[in-house]
């Protein structure tokens, strides 16, 4: 019995290109939602103020305990964002699932030596993944709004999902060089995206929670 016979193999290709086409369609709802909420680094001047920045976290070198390049780009965005009063507060979210691997820490020390106030940091210790981070700055930290900072390739997951979870959100990138394996980052954002979507509208997983903190004193 042949498997691959003319007809199966058409069939095979027919549904390859039929999945392609549903999940580049989905893409492109996906980014025409939100690029216009998108704006660049060199553009600060022209960017809405919010009430905070959500930095999102990114790998830190366990040798040197110092921000991987795209963790800097990250970190100094949000910092330019703040110096020029368009935040007023900066929420570092990151993993911190074992105790010998802190992101949130290493971005609060990174930002302190680049003269943020220790009382405008709020740090996330559970943002693990994109859509914990957009998920706790609402319903723990109880943001309504925010400008999110990340490079490009992930702003637009990073601004669909947040503003799906009904957190008001703009994005600057902080795409600021070429990344060492950005084909790759690129090409992730293709089934992350998809599962965003997921998450979002059928899943709902539901992420490391714990007590409400206030981001701003009621006064």
């Amino acid at each position: 019995m042949k498997i691959f016979t003319k007809k199966n193999i058409t069939i095979l290709l027919s549904t390859f290109l039929l999945f392609v086409g549903i999940c580049s369609g989905v893409l492109l709802i996906v980014h025409n939602s939100v690029k216009g909420l998108i704006y660049n680094y060199d553009d600060i001047k022209d960017v809405p103020s919010k009430s905070v920045a959500i930095v999102f976290g990114a790998s830190v070198n366990s040798t040197t305990r110092l921000p991987s390049d795209i963790l800097r780009d990250r970190l100094v965005t949000a910092i330019d964002l703040y110096n020029k009063g368009k935040v007023k507060k900066i929420i570092l979210s990151g993993d911190n699932r074992v105790t010998h691997y802190n992101e949130p820490k290493v971005m609060q020390r990174y930002a302190e030596l680049l003269s943020v106030p220790e009382e405008d940091i709020v740090l996330d210790y559970a943002g693990r993944r994109t859509y914990d981070t957009c998920y706790r700055a609402k319903e723990i930290f109880q943001i309504d709004e925010a400008i999110l900072v990340t490079q490009e390739y992930h702003l637009y997951r990073a601004l669909y999902t947040c503003n799906a979870l009904g957190l008001d959100s703009i994005g600057v990138s902080a795409s600021r060089q070429k990344y060492k394996g950005q084909f790759y980052y690129d090409l992730r954002e293709i089934p992350a995206t998809l599962l965003a979507i997921w998450q979002v509208y059928v899943s709902h997983p539901e992420p490391i929670l714990g007590e409400k903190e206030k981001v701003f004193d009621e006064n």
